[in-house]
């Protein structure tokens, strides 16, 4: 498999169960759990290879390819898609994803990781936050007050939110 071209360095502290690094877009510390919950049955993270998927999570959706969660339990649904944390990032399926979160988390918990959960699987969240009816307003700042504030960090992944239609 290749290597992102766009991964940044985490320190990763399995005792803590948390990741320590410096954000690519804007160079802000983070320190932060591999998941966290934004609203019931949407979580939102990152993620290191081997690390075990919690048994509660029923779908996951990958935006990091490179890295996978161990996985012990059935879930009802996984997608995997390669995203890159890059300016230059398409957005021609982040709707599509966002609305397919949105139908998983009626099933059940569901989890969008990235790398480290501050911009790829923000802007999913984020987007799935707006297509449920939220504002781009309130959608990145919930992700930021519940994940970190080096969410978003990506000014064209921001830009995009807030650019989109309801």
């Amino acid at each position: 498999m290749s290597i992102d071209p766009t991964r940044i360095d985490i320190e990763f502290d399995p005792q803590r169960q948390r990741m320590v690094g410096i954000s690519a877009h804007g160079y802000q510390r983070f320190d932060v759990p591999f998941i966290s919950e934004v609203l019931p049955d949407l979580w939102l993270g990152g993620c290191e290879d081997g690390l075990i998927l919690p048994a509660f999570i029923k779908n996951l959706v990958s935006l990091y390819p490179w890295e996978n969660y161990s996985v012990h339990h059935e879930l009802h649904s996984s997608l995997e898609v390669r995203m890159l944390d890059s300016v230059d990032q398409a957005f021609d399926r982040v709707d599509h994803i966002a609305a397919w979160v949105n139908s998983c988390r009626d099933t059940g918990p569901t989890l969008v990781h990235c790398q480290a959960g501050l911009n790829r699987s923000s802007l999913v969240v984020g987007r799935a936050l707006m297509l449920g009816g939220m504002t781009a307003d309130d959608a990145i700042a919930l992700i930021r007050r519940k994940r970190s504030p080096a969410c978003l960090s990506n000014p064209s992944f921001e830009r995009w939110l807030r650019r989109a239609q309801p």
